[in-house]
Parts: C-alpha cells; sequence; structure tokens
C-alpha cells in the first residue's frame, strides 16, 4: 500500500520546490471563482465549491501516479448534479439539494472504486489521438461557452450547445459593457501576456487588479457581478441521509458520472503525460479519482473531476510534481480560515477571463490544423468527437468517441497499406513499384505486398488486386505476407478459392514470408493442403525458385560482400520506352532519379539528396591524406554507397563533382584526383552494368543526358569547368592505358 501513496514525492528534488509552491498557490487562487461557480451549476452553496478544493484534492494527491493533473470542482460532473435535481424538482441551494448532492458524490467514489477493481483503464488504450484531442477541445469549448455569459454579466450557461447558444443570446439582450470591458480586457492582458511573458503570473495580477476596481471605483454599484463573500472555518463532515432519495435513480446519475469522470480524467491525464514525457498507471488513477469523490462527499461537495483548465495552468506554471496539489490544498484551507474576506471584492467577469484563458490553450487546434493536412479521415473523426461533446454532452461524447475508434480501425483494416513490388538493378530486395522509378516488375510473376491481417472486411479487396494484376504471359502470382499475422475462417475460403482458379488458368501461386503461426492457423481452418503442394513458401526466392523463375545467385567466383553489384537478379520487364517522356515536360529539380530518395522523402527527395552530397564533401575535408584514398578505394573509404541502388549512386557522384568548390583551400589543389576518382567508380558503374544487366545501361546513359542538361542550366560556367577537367582525364587515361598495352606488346 505504501507504493501507492505520494508516487510523483519519490525522489524529490529540491529544486522543483519553489515552482511547485507557486504554480500551488496559483491554483488555488484561481480555483476560488472556477470552484465556486461549477458549485452553484451543481445545485449547492458557492462556498461548497471551496471545500471541494481542499480535502478532494489532497487525497487525489495521495494516489495519483499524473505529476501535474490538478483535481477538484469542475464542469462536467457538476452539469450532470445539476441536470438531475433539475429534473427531480430540486431548488438550488436549498436543503433538499445540499442532502441528495453529497449522496450522488458518495455513490460515484463507490463506482469508481468499482471500476478500479475491473481494471476498467484500459479503455483508454482503445481511444486514438484524434478522438482524444476532439473530446478535449469539445470539453474545453463546452466550458467557454458556460463562461462568456457571465463575461456578459449574466450567469453562466448550462447543458449541451443548443442550450449554451440559447443562453448566451438571452444573456446578450441585457448586456452590461463594464462587465464586459473588464472581461474582455482581462482576457486580452492574459493571451498577450502568455505569448510575450509566458512566465509571469498575470492571473495573480488581474486578480489583484480586480479587487483593486472593486474597492477603489465600485464598478459593483454599476452592475458588475461579485463573487458571493463566505464564512471562514474548514468544512466539516456531513452525515449522509438517504431517506426521500430515490436510490435507483441516484445509482444511475452516479455511474453517468463515474464514467464522465473516468474517461475525461484518464484521456486528459494522458494527453499531458504523453506531451510532457512521462507515465501514468490508468488504473492507479481510477482508485485516485474514487478516493478524491469519496471524499468531497464527506465534506458536502459535488462529484469532482480533473480540471483541464487548471491543469493547463499548472503546465504553464511549470509545476513539476503532485506537491502542487498539496500546497494548493493548504493555501485553499489557509483562506478558507483567515483570508476569505477579499472573495466577496472579486468581480465574476475578470475571474471567468481567467477560465476562458486557459481553457482557450486546451483546445486542440494545431491538432486540428496538423491532421486536416496529413489525414482528412482522421481529421473528420476529430471533429465529430469534438462535435459529439458539444451537441450531445460528455457521456455521450464518450460513446461516440469509443465507436469513432472503432469505425477508425476498421476503415484502416479494410483499406490497408499494399503494393505490387519489383525490382531495382544492383540491389537484392523487392521494392514498391508506384514509389520506386527505377524498380521494374519481375519478367512473368505478379509480387504483391499486403500489408493487414486477412478477414472477411478486407478479403475483397486483396482478391481483387491480384486479380486485375494478371496479364497475358503472367506465370506466377506471389502473396508478400509479412505484414499478415491472422487470417479467419472467410480468408481462408478466399485463398483456396484463388488457388484453384489460378492453377486452372496455368498460373502458379504462392504465399510467403509470414510467420509461422499463420502456417498453423491454416491448417486449423482446413487449407493446410496449400502447404502441402508447394503453395506456401518461407521466402519470395524460394517461391521464385520453386516456379522456375530465374532467381538471384552469385556468378561464378563473385564475392558478395565485396562486390554486391556482380550479383545476378532476375529477369526484369524494362519497357522500351522508359524514357519517352520529353524533359521539357519535368522541371528541373523535380525528377526523382534517386530511388532511395525519392522512396523515403517524396517531394523533398533533391534537398536531402544534396544533404548527403555535402555530408560526403564533410568527410572529404576530414581525410588526413588525400593519397590513401586513392589506395583504398574512393566508394570503401566513404562508406556511402551502400543504402543506394546503381543509378542513384551515379546520381550522387555526378552532384559531388559539381561541389567540388566547396572544398577548403588546401585540397584546392587536389580537385582533378578526386575528379579521377569519381569518374573510376562511374566508369566501373558503367561496366557491371554492362556485365550483368546490359538492358539498363542505355537507361544509365540517357539518366545522365538529363542530369547534364539540368545541371548546366543550374551552374553553366561550372558545368563547362568540369567538361574540360573530364576530357583532359579521360585523354590522361586513355594515353596511360596505350603506354600500358605497349608495354606488354614489348
Amino acid at each position: 500500500m505504501k507504493d501507492l501513496l505520494f508516487s510523483t514525492l519519490k525522489g524529490y528534488k529540491k529544486e522543483y520546490l519553489p515552482k511547485d509552491i507557486f504554480s500551488g498557490i496559483i491554483m488555488a487562487a484561481v480555483s476560488i471563482p472556477i470552484s465556486m461557480g461549477y458549485a452553484q451549476i451543481a445545485g449547492l452553496p458557492a462556498v461548497y465549491g471551496l471545500y471541494g478544493s481542499v480535502f478532494p484534492i489532497l487525497f487525489f494527491a495521495l494516489f495519483s501516479t499524473s505529476r501535474q493533473f490538478i483535481f477538484g470542482v469542475d464542469a462536467a460532473p457538476a452539469a450532470i448534479v445539476g441536470a438531475a435535481l433539475v429534473s427531480l424538482g430540486i431548488e438550488n441551494g436549498s436543503k433538499e439539494a445540499i442532502q441528495y448532492v453529497p449522496v450522488i458524490a458518495l455513490l460515484t467514489g463507490i463506482w469508481l472504486l468499482l471500476f478500479y477493481f475491473l481494471k476498467a483503464g484500459r479503455i483508454v488504450d482503445f481511444i486514438s489521438t484524434p478522438v482524444m484531442g476532439g473530446f478535449i477541445s469539445g470539453i474545453a469549448l463546452t466550458i467557454i461557452l458556460m463562461q462568456i455569459p457571465k463575461i456578459l454579466g449574466g450567469k453562466a450557461g448550462s447543458g449541451e450547445l443548443p442550450e449554451l447558444i440559447r443562453h448566451i443570446a438571452q444573456t446578450g439582450k441585457e448586456i452590461n459593457w463594464l462587465s464586459v470591458i473588464l472581461g474582455a480586457g482581462a482576457l486580452i492582458l492574459l493571451r498577450v501576456a502568455g505569448k510575450m511573458i509566458p512566465k509571469f503570473p498575470m492571473a495573480i495580477v488581474i486578480m489583484a487588479a480586480g479587487v483593486a476596481a472593486t474597492r477603489i471605483f465600485h464598478v459593483d454599484e454599476y452592475g458588475v457581478v461579485l463573487l458571493d463573500a463566505v464564512g471562514k472555518g474548514l468544512p466539516k463532515l456531513v452525515h449522509f441521509r438517504f431517506v426521500g432519495i430515490d436510490l435507483r435513480q441516484a445509482l444511475g446519475r452516479s455511474l453517468m458520472i463515474a464514467a464522465v469522470v473516468m474517461a475525461e480524467t484518464l484521456l486528459s491525464e494522458n494527453n499531458f503525460a504523453m506531451k510532457n514525457g512521462y507515465k501514468i498507471d490508468e488504473n492507479q488513477e481510477i482508485l485516485a479519482c474514487a478516493m478524491g469523490n469519496i471524499a468531497a462527499a464527506c465534506v458536502g461537495c459535488c462529484p469532482v473531476n480533473g480540471s483541464i483548465s487548471r491543469t493547463s495552468m499548472n503546465e504553464q506554471y511549470e509545476g513539476k510534481t503532485q506537491a502542487v496539489s498539496v500546497v494548493a490544498a493548504i493555501t485553499m484551507a489557509l483562506v478558507l480560515l483567515g483570508a476569505t474576506g477579499f472573495i466577496g471584492y472579486l468581480p465574476v467577469p475578470v475571474l471567468t477571463a481567467i477560465v476562458i484563458s486557459a481553457l482557450m490553450n486546451v483546445v486542440e487546434l494545431h491538432l486540428a490544423v496538423r491532421l486536416f493536412r496529413v489525414s482528412r479521415n482522421e481529421f473528420y473523426i476529430f471533429v465529430a468527437a469534438c462535435v459529439s461533446v458539444l451537441v450531445f454532452g460528455t457521456i455521450y461524447g464518450v460513446v461516440i468517441g469509443l465507436l469513432l475508434s472503432f469505425v477508425a480501425v476498421v476503415l484502416r483494416a479494410t483499406n490497408p497499406p499494399r503494393s505490387f513490388r519489383g525490382m531495382i538493378p544492383g540491389k537484392e530486395a523487392y521494392y514498391d513499384l508506384k514509389r520506386n522509378r527505377n524498380a521494374y516488375p519481375i519478367r512473368h510473376t505478379v509480387i504483391y505486398r499486403f500489408s493487414e491481417n486477412l478477414f472477411f472486411a478486407n478479403i475483397k479487396v486483396f482478391q481483387t488486386d491480384i486479380e486485375n494484376s494478371i496479364k497475358e504471359d503472367t506465370k506466377v502470382v506471389i502473396v508478400d505476407a509479412a505484414a499478415i499475422n491472422s487470417i479467419d475462417i472467410t480468408a481462408a475460403d478466399r485463398l483456396e478459392m484463388m488457388a484453384e482458379n489460378f492453377e486452372r488458368k496455368g498460373i502458379k501461386f504462392y504465399i510467403t514470408e509470414h510467420s509461422e503461426n499463420v502456417n498453423e492457423q491454416m491448417r486449423k481452418l482446413g487449407i493446410g493442403h496449400l502447404i502441402e503442394e508447394g503453395k506456401v513458401r518461407r521466402t519470395i526466392l524460394a517461391a521464385l525458385q520453386d516456379a522456375g523463375i530465374p532467381s538471384m545467385g552469385t556468378t561464378a567466383g563473385a564475392d558478395k560482400a565485396r562486390d554486391p553489384l556482380v550479383w545476378m537478379p532476375c529477369q526484369l520487364e524494362i519497357p522500351a520506352a522508359v524514357h519517352a517522356v520529353h524533359e521539357a515536360m519535368v522541371p528541373a529539380e523535380e525528377e526523382n532519379t534517386l530511388e532511395e530518395f525519392a522512396w523515403a522523402f517524396g517531394d523533398d527527395a533533391v534537398e536531402e539528396m544534396e544533404k548527403k552530397v555535402h555530408q560526403v564533401m564533410e568527410q572529404i575535408h576530414k581525410l588526413p591524406d588525400l593519397e590513401r584514398l586513392a589506395d583504398v578505394g574512393f566508394e570503401e573509404k566513404l562508406k556511402n554507397w551502400h543504402s543506394l541502388g546503381v543509378l542513384d549512386e551515379d546520381e550522387i557522384l555526378r552532384r559531388m563533382e559539381m561541389h567540388l568548390d566547396e572544398l577548403p583551400e588546401n585540397l584546392r589543389g587536389d580537385r582533378k584526383m578526386i575528379l579521377q576518382l569519381i569518374e573510376k567508380r562511374r566508369r566501373k558503374i558503367e561496366q557491371q552494368l554492362l556485365l550483368h544487366h546490359p538492358e539498363i545501361v542505355e537507361h544509365l546513359k540517357k539518366s545522365r543526358e538529363r542530369l547534364e542538361k539540368r545541371l548546366e542550366k543550374q551552374n553553366p560556367e561550372e558545368a563547362r569547368k568540369l567538361h574540360e577537367w573530364e576530357v583532359q582525364i579521360r585523354e590522361k587515361c586513355r594515353s596511360g592505358r596505350r603506354k600500358r598495352s605497349n608495354g606488354r606488346k614489348k
């Protein structure tokens, strides 16, 4: 049990203390207007909001594993309790309300204890980031809309979006303009200070200014609402009275509140934990919420919840541990004991501005913008979750959010990443044909990769993709099932049917690269005969060999470790008109001819390619002996070619030539030597292709011609100099070969 208590204070560092104390005082100050307002929404006298900011916060901090989350009287539980009172015809602030509300808080705590024992915290594992962001943003926007009427000079709203808008419209008919000026002015100051001086406690300054405005200018005489004055003294323990309370109705309401507290707190805590790089124990947090609500019930308060707005402010003031909550609770206790006098001078619109400013930081607008740019489907899920909370309320927002998360999983599973694969000359792996311009299909062969488990909802997509890829000369179909970890009975039946259909057409069908457990599933599902018939192979290479397709192997005497270019790949289907596109149709620097870069970086391929060139140039700068560079071999010394294809490397080398003017002064005289090394490597590439892939040589030459034209346009003077040097180098090489030839003849 000891390990459960004050876990965030273990290993406490003394340098945390100043910020924790400061942030705790801020939390207590801000909690005064917030908690008093929500207590009134829940049907209690305002002072009970302050009672709910002492012991409930302490008990939550005692059990919580979240470093920065702040607990207290909050909007969602208060709104649900307030709605229950209205439906029961109980008047706000009455004896019946004071009797009924603590019972709801007690039952809420009991439900949360049950959730703790059932380990219900795992529910958050099924909620995606868009749903979480939309949910949190919806709650924040709801509370902001609740607070707006207080800026206008009226009372806080309640309910969902239609009721809130209607209440704002009604309040707008009788606006107190001084209240608007105070509230709007305070909000503007807070937002500007948050940008310009984020660490400055502007909220405290504004509260002090509000008290001064009341004492000096008597703003209350002009219709500005002030907080209710409260009496001194700590809360007393209550005696629960169940007489006259419909327990069945109370149990239903409290279950709804418990679900909201659990979902809202866990979602919010996980959000803050991810942003700030720490982990929480979800189930332990449910226990902390349960103890906080039981403590709230014992002092007569309404159900309590995690507060997004106060946690956001705690994050702003860099509170490090739950010592912030302890300081906040002690500060609130001191206020109740002897400093309640100033509360009655605090203008409501000023304090409302503080709440709204904190909530504006909670709205995940940046996440919405990011999702809109990168994933429209997830953006729509974010919006749907946000709107659900706004329109239907928190409890329905949780349910809809969970449903949206499952819908997102199903949509992703039914339309997974998938591709047809081929090979890049000079490389031994299999590449996506769409993403790699220099990858070509293996002749008479279809290789298809499906990156999702196979089940009833996506097997049709799987089958249609493969069947639509079949051509008249197709002899082999190979499924790369490396990402498939399970299949269901519908998928198993369809695989069997596809194998039979292909066999009738004379096409060999293989399933490859998957884990052993898929074979076990196939046997259990009644298609183990596919394994016995040789239609299931461990690797793509094994399937190619079984099908009689010329497959990779080394030439006689070749050493793969020393020179991977001598490996013999399969015969590839390279279109005769692969270079038929006229250069004028392709803007300079937009033609991605570097396969690895084009695949990895898309539209940023050229920029990343230039970074690679600069990295190589920096390595040349650091070489202590340039002569040794020639001895050991250019590519071996720099070790930059292990991940590049043949055509990729050739273009990198040509671009290096264009950057030789970046060499330091002491290496300027060695530019011709470096050029010789580059040309030597480029000739070696061409010779290797001519030996093993003659069909690619013409491709290489045309690729070089297009590159030369592009580079000449970019830097004609440097291109001219390089051309002159290359002519000299080639002539020197030819002269050297003639001398060696004449020597052998002699």
